[in-house]
């Protein structure tokens, strides 16, 4: 009886680390959690990339310190009226909707809607991304039509469908309130309002929503327990068989190019045209920025349109190879072409699983941010 209990005890050893040690038959005896916590990157095991996605290649790994636009320097005078004006509702023509009313702290930092609410209730066409750790973006919005931050913030205060206001009077809303004089001083040395200011203090303060250390970054750097087996499985599985990589790469956990991944929805109600729309090239039709995965399991719903309720419906998706669009040739001269790096993955349910526990690991705890008092 005792050999009997013995044996089984073994079998259970033998089992729980083959569990953690190897997603496929290629990667049985790897010692997963000690190459991935060894805080040395060079001993992960190699990633899994299409000739697309080599290009720019960055490994995920813990964020770096954000690097900062020369022509807008960080000053926490800037911030400050950054902040204020980021909360302020008067930026908007009904002096009813902010920046914050889309990008929520509470929510962290997106809106949870498929799509936002703007002026007179109208919806936008596009889900809400999170500002989080938006100074590591290199283009704006899911077509890219701004290239930084201080050219984003006009779009959506001027947008019909959102502030719905003109930048000239917004800026003359402001200089009316004498209470900002001074905080544009502080930030700019002189208290002349002005809209390259409101948008420079803005871009600043949004520059500072930075994540935390997240589970991941801390496994990453040695500490060996901060991830259970199956999200070290999930993270393995992320860099090899389940393709994520190929996209997602870059602390910021983005290649920030822009691709179709077959949610075009052409010639259909949905339709988006994304990138196609800001430079009429063919190539772009249907292609969208890939967002940032960090703090997802808080930031649904998901994709360019948030039809997406949550994490494992995007995995099913990705899983099967995305849709294969299918529509009648088209007058307009154009068609939406796939990425041809979405291929069926054949992940199994606990493939799946560990996936999706990974991506939960990327989510850190902050604390959720008041909003300022506004100067009168």
């Amino acid at each position: 009886m005792k050999r009997l209990l013995v044996f089984f005890a073994l079998l259970a050893l033998v089992y729980s680390f083959s569990s953690l040690n190897g997603t496929g038959s290629e990667d049985r005896g790897i010692d997963l959690r000690a190459l991935y916590s060894s805080g040395d990157p060079s001993t992960w095991p190699q990633a899994h990339l299409f000739d697309q996605a080599r290009e720019g290649f960055r490994d995920i790994g813990p964020l770096p310190k954000p690097s900062l636009p020369k022509n807008n320097p960080y000053s926490k005078g800037k911030e400050d009226l950054g902040k204020a004006l980021f909360f302020d509702p008067r930026l908007s023509e009904s002096g009813q909707i902010s920046c914050a009313s889309c990008h929520d702290p509470e929510l962290m930092w997106a809106d949870a809607r498929r799509v936002p609410y703007g002026h007179d209730r109208q919806l936008g066409p596009r889900n809400t991304p999170t500002l989080l750790n938006i100074a590591y973006a290199t283009a704006q919005f899911w077509d890219g039509r701004a290239k930084d931050l201080e050219e984003q913030v006009r779009f959506p205060i001027e947008n019909p469908l959102e502030m719905n206001i003109h930048s000239k009077l917004a800026v003359k809303r402001i200089a009316k309130i004498k209470a900002y004089r001074p905080l544009f001083t502080e930030a700019f040395g002189e208290g002349k309002i002005t809209l390259d200011k409101i948008n420079k203090a803005i871009a600043t303060f949004e520059r500072t929503l930075i994540s935390p250390p997240s589970r991941f970054d801390q496994f990453v750097q040695g500490k060996k327990e901060a991830l259970s087996d199956s999200e070290v499985r999930g993270l393995h599985l992320f860099r090899t068989k389940a393709n994520c990589i190929n996209c997602h790469n870059t602390p910021y956990f983005s290649d920030q190019k822009f691709h179709n991944v077959g949610l075009t929805y052409f010639d259909r109600e949905y339709e988006d045209l994304g990138r196609y729309e800001i430079t009429k090239d063919k190539q772009d039709v249907g292609k969208f920025k890939t967002p940032t995965l960090r703090e997802i399991s808080h930031t649904a719903p998901y994709m360019h349109n948030g039809l997406f309720p949550d994490i494992r419906g995007v995995i099913n998706m990705y899983n099967a190879g995305m849709p294969n669009e299918k529509y009648k040739p088209s007058e307009r001269g154009i068609e939406p072409k796939k990425s041809p790096m979405l291929t069926s993955l054949n992940l199994s349910e606990s493939e799946i699983t560990d996936l999706e526990n990974f991506l939960k690991s990327l989510h850190s705890l902050r604390y959720k941010m008041r909003a300022p008092e506004l100067p009168n």
